[in-house]
C-alpha cells in the first residue's frame, strides 16, 4: 500500500511543481490535489483494521490516469490550456494498467500473456508520446496568448504572472500572425501603462510584420475593449 502511497503523492507534487509554469495553472493544480486525495485516502485505508485489496490501488490508478489522459489531451490539442495533466496521467495509467496485468500473469495461458504484452507495450508507447509532447515540446505560443487575454480582463498586466509576461511568451517563429498578435497587444499594453519606450519598440517590432493591418480587428478590438473597462473601472473607483 506504501508503495501506491508514495506514486500518488509524487506524482501529485511533480504535477504541482510544472503547473506554476502552466498558461492556466488550476488545471493541473486541480489534478494534483485529486492525487493528494488519493494519497491521504489510500493512507488511512492502511490504518483501518480491515486490509484494502491490492488490486484497489491499482484499479484507481488506472482510472484516474484514464481520465486523466482524456482531459489532458483535450486540454493539450483542442482548448491549448495545459501540458501536464496528460503526460502525469499517463504515468498513473501505465503503473496501474501494468499492475493489474502482471497481477495474474501466471494464471494467463500463451495467447492473454502475448495479448497483455501487447497493452502493456501500446500503453508505454503512449506515454513516451505524451511526455515528449508535453514535457518537451512545451507549452505553445496560442496558449500563453489566451492566457494574456485573460489577465488582461482580470487587470493583471504587469508582474511574473501578468498579461505582460504572458504575451512575451506567445512569439513563434513559423506562425508569425502570432508573433504580430502578441506585439499588437503588447504595444497597447503598454500604452495604457504609459511605457513609451516599450510601446515604441512593439510598434517598430509590429510594423516589420506588417502593421496592424496583419492583425486580426477582433483581437485588437478585445485588447482595446479590456484596457477601457479597466480605465471605466479606475474611474469609477476614483469617482
Amino acid at each position: 500500500m506504501w508503495f501506491w502511497i508514495l506514486i500518488f503523492a509524487i506524482v501529485g507534487i511533480a504535477c504541482m511543481w510544472y503547473s506554476r509554469h502552466q498558461p492556466f495553472p488550476e488545471i493541473s493544480g486541480r489534478f494534483s490535489a485529486l492525487l493528494f486525495s488519493i494519497s491521504l485516502l489510500l493512507w488511512l485505508s492502511s490504518t483501518a483494521p480491515r486490509e484494502t485489496s491490492e488490486e484497489v490501488p491499482a484499479i484507481i490508478a488506472s482510472l484516474i490516469g484514464g481520465l486523466g489522459v482524456v482531459f489532458g489531451v483535450r486540454h493539450m490539442t483542442i482548448t491549448h490550456h495545459d501540458v501536464v495533466v496528460a503526460p502525469f496521467g499517463g504515468i498513473l495509467l501505465c503503473i496501474g494498467s501494468i499492475s493489474l496485468l502482471s497481477g495474474r500473469w501466471g494464471e494467463y495461458d500463451q495467447t492473454e500473456q502475448i495479448v497483455s504484452f501487447a497493452l502493456a507495450s501500446i500503453l508505454v508507447m503512449l506515454e513516451v508520446y505524451l511526455c515528449f509532447r508535453g514535457l518537451v515540446i512545451g507549452i505553445q505560443g496560442i496558449s500563453w496568448s489566451k492566457s494574456g487575454l485573460r489577465q488582461v480582463r482580470r487587470g493583471l498586466l504587469v508582474g511574473p504572472r501578468g498579461a505582460v509576461s504572458h504575451f512575451e511568451k506567445s512569439w513563434h517563429s513559423e506562425d508569425q500572425w502570432l508573433t504580430a498578435m502578441s506585439h499588437a497587444a503588447l504595444m497597447m499594453i503598454h500604452q495604457h501603462i504609459g511605457n513609451t519606450d516599450e510601446q515604441e519598440y512593439h510598434r517598430i517590432e509590429l510594423e516589420k510584420l506588417g502593421g496592424l493591418d496583419a492583425v486580426d480587428s477582433a483581437w485588437i478590438e478585445a485588447i482595446d475593449s479590456e484596457l477601457h473597462q479597466l480605465n471605466t473601472s479606475i474611474s469609477g473607483e476614483e469617482e
